[in-house]
This record gives C-alpha cells, sequence and structure tokens, in this order.
C-alpha cells in the first residue's frame, strides 16, 4: 500500500552559521574511503546529496542552478550506469524535483526556502551526541546530516512550494512558476515578505 504525505515547506530558517564549514573535494574522498555502508547510500553515485552528482565536485551546501540544465545531458554518466535516483523537469504551470531519499533519516527531511531565492532539502542520517551549543548544520555536517541547496529560477513562485514523502522514500518537490508579468520581489498588491 503506497503512503504520500506532504511536509511543510518552512521559509526562513533562523540558524545562523549553517554550512558555514564546506565539504571539500579532499575531505569528501576521505570520508568516502572511510565511511560505512550508510556514507555510501547517502552520498554514494546517484544519490540527491552526492556533491558528484554532476559529473564533478560540488559542495551540496552551496546552492546549484539545476533548473538552468537538462536532467538527461547533466545526469548522463549516472544514468548510463543505471544509478541515478533523481530527476527534475518543468511543465508549463511548475519546475518539479524527484528524488530517492537515503535509507536512513527519512524522518528528519526538512525542505527550506531561503530569502525566496534557494530551497534547501536536508536530514540527519547519524544522530550526534548531546550538545546544547552547537547544530549539526554548523560545523562537519557531512558527518551528521545531508543537504542540497538548489536556486530558484526568478519566475519560481516560492510562496506555493510543495514537498511530498512517498512510502517514506520518494521526494517531490513541486514549485509553481509565477504568471508572466509578474513582480519577482514582491507578492502580489505590495504584500510583504515573509520572514517567519
Amino acid at each position: 500500500m503506497s503512503s504520500t504525505r506532504q511536509l511543510e515547506v518552512r521559509s526562513e530558517d533562523q540558524t545562523p552559521h549553517k554550512w558555514g564549514v564546506p565539504l571539500t573535494e579532499d575531505v569528501f574522498g576521505t570520508l568516502m574511503s572511510k565511511g560505512s555502508p550508510t556514507v555510501h547510500t547517502v552520498f554514494g553515485d546517484g544519490s540527491l546529496f552526492s556533491p558528484l552528482l554532476f559529473g564533478k565536485f560540488f559542495d551540496p551546501s552551496d546552492a546549484f542552478p539545476l533548473w538552468d540544465f537538462e536532467s538527461d545531458s547533466l545526469l548522463s554518466k549516472t544514468r548510463s550506469t543505471s544509478h541515478s535516483t533523481v530527476d527534475w523537469l518543468q511543465t508549463d504551470a511548475d519546475y518539479v524535483l524527484k528524488a530517492d531519499l537515503p535509507g536512513v533519516g527519512k524522518g528528519s527531511v526538512q525542505v527550506i526556502v531561503e530569502h525566496g531565492k534557494v530551497v534547501e532539502i536536508s536530514g540527519i542520517w547519524k544522530h550526534q551526541k548531546e550538545s546544547k551549543t552547537k547544530d549539526w548544520r554548523t560545523g562537519h555536517w557531512w558527518e551528521h546530516g545531508y543537504v542540497r541547496r538548489l536556486e530558484l529560477p526568478e519566475n519560481a513562485d516560492w510562496r506555493k512550494i510543495e514537498a511530498y514523502l512517498s512510502n517514506d522514500v520518494f521526494l517531490e518537490i513541486k514549485i509553481p512558476k509565477k504568471p508572466s508579468g509578474c513582480d519577482n520581489t514582491q507578492g502580489s498588491a505590495g504584500e510583504e515578505e515573509d520572514t517567519e
């Protein structure tokens, strides 16, 4: 039996300095060489959270302009080896991202929109020991969680983004397009931007 639940898409996350420590290619190589099977599931070939997803190293905590590229061309390497668990497309009305989540940490997945410009997908795959002062996202985040940050297209209506999780493993994010001629920086009729 299939189950789908809608995830809350939060706007603005007030965590200071999150993703402040970049995942470098050397650190990633060490992580993968010494990593457990779980690490390979979370960051391995074809995963949305792999720094090598797009054919060369790219820190997943940096925002990537995903919708500037066709998925077939950007994912050609992983698709040829049947490793890809990610796809994206655009219709006349929406931008759509589909991805399998890692086998662990599915219950902690969060979708956050930052300043109406970046959509962030993150979650915890390994709980850290009690720490009252440090959020897992402010240090060596890859030791505890995963992230993928994507730039939103200029015509994305970030206030209406919807995210769904099916069977606790398949994530689908729908980002509606603004109607043509709509102002990209303000809401309708001079609405102020949300700063929750």
